[in-house]
């Protein structure tokens, strides 16, 4: 049997394919693996950014491995360090994530595209929450997707598990934009590029205020990021990079990041 996943590495940017046909499902011993990766990446200085994908042209991800399940993977199983799909629950993920949807995009599958930061998408893909017609609760939508778009299509999706074209996930705002199948990865990779050439100390401190100011009061992070009680935050306050900033603007020039 062929690796489940499929990575590769270009001058910082790490590309991860899931790769288990047919429908690129994910079991407990992938979703593991899929851990080890980004977590990996979190670590690895010399990797920026990652992009997420999936094999083929009519599969992002359907979710959680319901053949699995049925031969012995119970649903509270052991995921691994990220939780399912390696990202949903890995702490300290302070570098970008890109989701490019080639496919069908549904349960767990688009719970793994709610992990990241940007999601583009092919024009033949679709979306869905169909845990509620095998009586289960699509979790970590369940917390995410209502912050994410209105609350009231949320709550369409995961009550009634309806489907949406790339389309409509577009006008409510969680797919930033909308391609042809063979444009996707080229774009995925464009944007990937345009965010490892930038400000990785910027890039960590964003991603740790948005992160613990979910379930802050405005005030409360704001205070947290004036006195310096993000780790991020008082990195980049103390860095080089941050001068740099200041006096390639200054100069009218191009800033030159170090990361440190």
């Amino acid at each position: 049997m062929s690796d489940p996943i499929r990575t590769r590495v270009d001058d910082g940017v790490l590309e991860v394919v899931i790769d288990r046909p047919k429908a690129n499902a994910i079991d407990l011993a992938t979703s593991r693996a899929l851990g080890l990766i980004f977590q990996d990446f979190r670590d690895d200085p010399a990797l920026r950014v990652a992009i997420v994908t999936g094999a083929g042209e009519k599969f992002f991800c359907a979710g959680w491995d319901l053949k699995a399940a049925a031969s012995g993977d119970a649903v509270d199983g052991d995921y691994g360090v990220g939780g399912f799909g390696g990202l949903q629950e890995l702490r300290d993920l302070n570098k970008p994530v890109i989701c490019a949807v080639n496919g069908i995009c549904c349960g767990g599958g688009l719970e793994i595209a709610l992990s990241t930061d940007l999601i583009i998408a092919a024009e033949h893909a679709s979306f869905a929450l169909p845990e509620i017609r095998s009586g289960t609760v699509a979790d970590a939508a369940s917390i995410k997707l209502p912050k994410r778009i209105p609350y009231h299509i949320a709550m369409d999706m995961l009550l009634t598990g309806r489907w949406l074209d790339v389309h409509e996930a577009h006008r409510w705002g969680f797919v930033n934009e909308i391609l042809s199948a063979d444009r996707l990865m080229e774009r995925a990779r464009e944007l990937a590029r345009l965010l490892a050439s930038g400000p990785t100390l910027v890039y960590a401190a964003i991603k740790e205020i948005v992160r613990e100011a979910e379930g802050s009061t405005f005030q409360t992070a704001m205070n947290k990021i004036t006195k310096r009680q993000f780790a991020t935050v008082d990195r980049l306050y103390s860095s080089e990079d941050q001068l740099e900033g200041a006096r390639a603007f200054a100069e009218k020039r191009s800033p030159i990041w170090k990361g440190k």
